[in-house]
C-alpha cells in the first residue's frame, strides 16, 4: 500500500535526515492516481505526498474538480519538457466559482535533498517567486538536473509514457524560450481512483462519497500514528 495522501511535517524531517550530498531518493507515492486523457492516449500519475505535500494535495484537489479538463499541454519540448498551462486561462471551459478560488492559490516550493527531474516526473511550474506554483506543471522528458532543488517534483506518470514520446514527434514552432506544438494539445478528460479501489469515484452518490472520505481520513490516521511511532523510536530515549 503507497502513503495515504496527507503526510505530516515529522516525515520531511525523517527523510531530509538520511539523504545526504548527491544520494538519490526515490519517495513513496500514494495510493491516488489522476488520469489525463488525450487523443493521443491517457497519462497516468500518482503523487509523492512524502516530499510535497502542500502541493500534491493542492494538484489532486483541482484535478478532483475537473480543473484540467479542457486543459493542454502548451509547450511540448522534445527531451525536456510537456508543460500544462495554468487553468486559469487554459481551459476552453469556463470555470465555476469553487474552481476559481481553488486555481487562485499558491503552493510554496517544496523541495528535498536526493529527488531529482528524470524522465515521467511532475514538476510544478512557477514565476521567479518560488513560492508562484499554481496550477501549471511540466512532465519531465528527460534528464533535467538543473531543475533539482529549484522547482517542486510532487509526482510521477505511471503508464502513459508512450502518450507523452507521440506528442513529442508533433510538429513545433519556438516563442522566447518556449517550445510549442502547432496544434492545441487537449486534456479531453479526466478522472481519479486509488490503486486499491480501482473504480474512478467521479460520479458516486453522496454516501457513497461520504465513506470514501471517511475512509481516507481514517487511512491518514492510521499512516500518522506509525508515523510517528517509528519516529519516536528512532529519536527519543527508551
Amino acid at each position: 500500500m503507497g502513503m495515504p495522501f496527507l503526510t505530516i511535517v515529522v516525515s520531511l524531517f525523517a527523510i531530509i535526515s538520511k539523504v545526504a550530498g548527491d544520494d538519490e531518493f526515490t519517495p513513496v507515492m500514494s495510493d491516488e492516481r489522476v488520469v489525463f486523457q488525450t487523443e493521443y492516449g491517457d497519462i497516468t500519475f500518482g503523487f509523492w505526498p512524502e516530499v510535497a505535500p502542500v502541493t500534491s494535495a493542492h494538484i489532486f484537489k483541482l484535478a478532483r474538480m475537473g480543473c484540467y479538463t479542457s486543459n493542454h499541454f502548451f509547450r511540448v519540448d522534445k527531451g525536456f519538457v510537456a508543460q500544462i498551462s495554468d487553468v486559469v486561462g487554459g481551459r476552453t471551459i469556463a470555470m465555476n466559482d469553487e474552481q476559481q478560488r481553488e486555481a487562485s492559490k499558491t503552493v510554496p516550493l517544496e523541495v528535498v535533498p536526493g529527488v531529482k527531474h528524470h524522465a515521467g516526473v511532475l514538476s510544478m511550474g512557477r514565476y521567479d517567486d518560488p513560492n508562484s506554483g499554481a496550477s501549471s506543471f511540466s512532465v519531465l522528458l528527460g534528464d533535467a538536473p538543473h531543475l533539482d532543488m529549484q522547482y517542486t517534483a510532487f509526482a510521477k506518470v505511471t503508464e502513459g509514457m508512450e502518450t507523452l514520446r507521440r506528442m513529442e514527434d508533433l510538429p513545433t514552432k519556438r516563442e522566447g524560450i518556449f517550445v510549442m506544438p502547432l496544434k492545441r494539445v487537449a486534456i479531453l478528460a479526466t478522472y481519479w481512483y486509488r490503486i486499491n479501489h480501482p473504480e474512478p469515484s467521479l460520479t458516486m452518490p453522496d454516501s457513497q462519497k461520504c465513506e470514501d472520505d471517511l475512509a481516507e481520513l481514517l487511512l491518514r490516521f492510521k499512516s500518522q500514528a506509525e508515523e510517528l511511532q517509528r519516529v519516536r523510536k528512532k529519536c527519543l530515549p527508551v
